[in-house]
């Protein structure tokens, strides 16, 4: 009875703040879209002569057809008929451009994994590389990637690539840099007394890196992999921006802000956060299973 009691004690106290904190964040959302949307009650209310109430602008607020900021449960209702409302190869499914920018982001987010991975492991064990590559990997994240995306795009169009790949490599230019940052850190994570022990044992390089640096780098990755994995999502999203594309989340939002429909642009930005972190949450999940069978003590 006892350790039952400490287990819902335990998950009340993990729950209990974050419930706190989105209760906090749908009364911001309520009291923010009932100030910003109540100037265009007040300008109907003058243009028909009719008087001003107060309490029946306020509840008009919630309801626009074309709000300034929609109300949350316009955005949920939103959700639902884009969701399960509608068939997922329907072009008005937001299960249907969801894919196609899922399809971009994990592609990207490979990519970048692998970029990420071979670039920390070459700063790790070469001094020309540490000295010379890592300081243009943190400079080419100072160039803003909606000036990039575009020139990106229009290069790999004119060499005949187009479709998903330019959008994955998009997603790779903001994935790789998490990784390789990550990944330096955790190669180089073994102290002294490790690094000699193997020595002591006569290990090459190669076992070494197979049986000390990679284990011990494994919690960094991760933890990296959850920041690339979020930024991966971020690069498809730009990426079909400057494309005028036709399908995915960008998309929407491009096409939500061409005739003004703010809850589809809405409804589209809570779909790309449930989306990023789902991703997150699957690549932490796999990292608690990784680092528990490497013996990790979580």
């Amino acid at each position: 009875m006892s350790k039952r009691l400490g287990m819902f004690t335990r998950a009340r106290g993990a729950v209990l703040p974050v419930l706190t904190v989105v209760a906090a964040i749908f009364v911001v959302w309520y009291v923010a879209a009932a100030l910003m949307n109540l100037p265009w009650e007040r300008d109907q209310a003058e243009r028909a002569g009719a008087a001003f109430v107060l309490t029946d602008a306020l509840a008009n607020t919630m309801s626009q057809e074309r709000p300034v900021l929609p109300a949350p449960h316009q955005v949920a209702v939103e959700l639902w008929e884009t969701t399960v409302g509608k068939r997922i190869t329907s072009k008005r499914s937001l299960v249907y451009h969801g894919w196609i920018t899922l399809s971009a982001t994990l592609l990207g987010f490979l990519f970048g994994t692998l970029l990420g991975l071979a670039l920390a492991i070459g700063i790790v064990y070469n001094r020309a590389m540490d000295m010379s590559v890592m300081p243009w990997v943190i400079a080419s994240q100072t160039i803003p990637i909606l000036a990039i995306a575009p020139m990106i795009i229009v290069v790999l169009n004119a060499v005949g690539v187009s479709g998903l790949l330019p959008k994955a490599f998009i997603s790779t230019y903001l994935a790789f840099f998490p990784i390789v940052v990550g990944m330096v850190k955790g190669l180089r994570s073994p102290d002294a007394l490790q690094t000699d022990l193997m020595r002591t044992y006569n290990a090459g390089p190669a076992q070494t890196f197979w049986k000390l640096r990679l284990p011990a780098s494994m919690p960094y990755l991760f933890a990296s992999m959850k920041v690339a994995v979020a930024a991966s999502l971020v690069g498809a999203i730009v990426g079909e921006l400057p494309t005028g594309a036709v399908a995915g989340l960008g998309a929407r939002l491009l096409a939500g802000s061409y005739y003004g429909q703010t809850i589809q642009i809405w409804s589209a930005l809570v779909a790309a956060a449930i989306l990023a972190a789902s991703l997150v949450a699957v690549v932490g999940l796999a990292g608690r299973i990784v680092e528990k069978r490497m013996g990790f003590a979580r």
